[in-house]
């Protein structure tokens, strides 16, 4: 397959809904495109996503990939939402947790630089995307949220361990135990996010860095972001298991249906286990 044509393949493998991905030149732009639902990701855009940076990842042309969200947000995680839906469709927990792990282990596996630019909420397996990526900048009033303890779950996706890879086992555990926000500022503090700009000056930071490592030598850039992910990353796998096995067995818990349906009805969850 040529560069040409392997590149009209990625542009062409997204679904109808849910994100768009955009040959341009060099650079892979993929834009989560859910805004009504501050692009939360069901279980086809999850699968559609890890499809597409996969097969970015056997393009030569692609030399950056830039990552972001429709509109206020970057991803507020998995849509609640669908789960009736899928459920109906045969989708299982188990399912799901392939999807998103699949996911980020794309974005972290891929052979060239990914960038996240982060407006508004990174939560849920947002934070895992976003976190998977090699460089994250955000906005002013960005954020970040493991808010699984307050509907009954565990963070998923990898992204207790890559806060803890990046910033330490209190703040991983204070997050993934209070469900309470980390803001921007916090988090670069915390060597979260690479940067964080006005959000006027945003999309000319992301441009910056994205044509920087598109001119830049791919097989250098490969291979130091290989070493880099070694060194902090060793455990990534073990956590994905290890999530993978704790999450399936909450999302078909009381307190998990308990604590989804007091969040859509907008009320407080009454936990029982």
């Amino acid at each position: 397959m040529s560069n040409s044509d392997s590149a009209a393949s990625v542009a062409s493998s997204t679904p109808a809904t849910g994100f768009s991905a955009v040959h341009d030149g060099k650079v892979l732009r993929v834009t989560i495109t859910n805004p009504k639902r501050k692009n939360a990701v069901d279980y086809d855009t999850m699968v559609a996503l890890g499809d597409t940076f996969v097969a970015a990842a056997a393009d030569r042309s692609v030399r950056v990939i830039v990552l972001t969200g429709e509109g206020g947000d970057f991803c507020t995680g998995a849509d609640l939402s669908a789960t009736a839906r899928e459920a109906q469709r045969g989708i299982t927990p188990d399912m799901t947790m392939d999807a998103a792990n699949r996911l980020v282990k794309a974005i972290v596996d891929a052979p060239v630089p990914v960038i996240v630019r982060v407006k508004g909420s990174a939560a849920g397996v947002g934070v895992a995307i976003a976190l998977a990526a090699d460089l994250v900048y955000a906005s002013e009033d960005a954020y970040l949220l493991l808010a699984f303890i307050n509907i009954g779950l565990m963070p998923d996706g990898g992204a207790a361990a890559m806060i803890a890879a990046a910033a330490g086992r209190p703040l991983a555990a204070e997050m993934a135990l209070l469900g309470e926000r980390l803001p921007a500022t916090a988090a670069k503090q915390a060597g979260l996010f690479t940067a964080v700009v006005p959000e006027a000056e945003l999309d000319a930071k992301v441009e910056a860095a994205a044509a920087k490592l598109a001119a830049g030598p791919r097989r250098a850039l490969e291979l130091t972001k290989k070493a880099l992910n070694q060194a902090t990353l060793t455990s990534l796998d073990t956590a994905l298991a290890a999530e993978k096995s704790g999450q399936t067995e909450l999302l078909t818990s009381p307190d998990f249906i308990e604590g989804a349906t007091a969040m859509l009805t907008k009320r407080k969850a009454v936990f029982t286990d």
